[in-house]
C-alpha cells in the first residue's frame, strides 16, 4: 500500500507549462490526473484506517480471549487442588477405617482368646479344687482327725510310690 501511495503521490504541477512533470506527464495533465487520483487516495486511506481498525479489535480480542483462557487456567488448576485436597482426605478416612477396623479385630481375637483362656482356667479350677479338698480330706482322715467324717473308713496303709520303693 506505501508503494501505491508513492505513486499516487508523485504527480507535482509543473513548474510552467509545457514542460513535463516528473513522471513525464505534461503540466496540463498533472492537476487533471491528480483531480482523478484524489479519490483512490482518499479509499486508500479509509482501508488503511480500517486496517488499523480491524488489526486493534483484533489484538484486543486475542488479549482478551488470552486473559479468559489464563482465568480458565487458573479455575482448573483450583478445582484441580480442591479435588486432590478431598481424595487426600478420603484417603485419610479410608486409612482411619481401616485402622479401626484392624483394631477391632485385633480387640475381638484378644477378647476371644481371653474367654477361651477364662473357659480353660474355669474347667480345671475345680477339679483343681476338688483334688485340694480331697488332700485335705485325706490328710485329716491320716491325723484320726475328731473333723474327720464318720461314716468314712479308716485309711489303709500307705503305698509306696508308683515306681519304686
Amino acid at each position: 500500500m506505501t508503494g501505491f501511495r508513492d505513486f499516487l503521490t508523485r504527480f507535482r504541477p509543473a513548474a510552467s507549462p509545457g514542460r513535463a512533470a516528473p513522471s513525464g506527464v505534461p503540466a496540463d495533465r498533472s492537476a487533471e490526473l491528480r483531480a482523478e487520483l484524489a479519490p483512490p487516495l482518499a479509499l486508500l486511506e479509509q482501508v488503511e484506517s480500517e486496517a488499523r481498525s480491524v488489526r486493534d479489535r483484533a489484538e484486543a480480542a486475542a488479549a482478551a480471549r488470552r486473559r479468559d483462557a489464563e482465568q480458565q487456567a487458573e479455575e482448573i488448576v483450583a478445582e484441580a487442588q480442591e479435588e486432590a485436597g478431598r481424595v487426600r482426605a478420603r484417603t485419610a478416612e479410608q486409612m482411619e477405617r481401616a485402622a479401626e477396623t484392624e483394631a477391632a479385630e485385633l480387640l475381638a481375637e484378644a477378647s476371644r482368646e481371653a474367654v477361651a483362656v477364662r473357659e480353660r482356667a474355669s474347667c480345671r479350677t475345680p477339679a483343681l479344687a476338688d483334688r485340694v479338698l480331697a488332700l485335705v480330706v485325706e490328710g485329716l482322715s491320716a491325723e484320726e482327725s475328731p473333723l474327720a467324717p464318720a461314716d468314712r473308713p479308716a485309711p489303709g496303709p500307705k503305698r509306696p510310690p508308683e515306681g519304686g520303693l
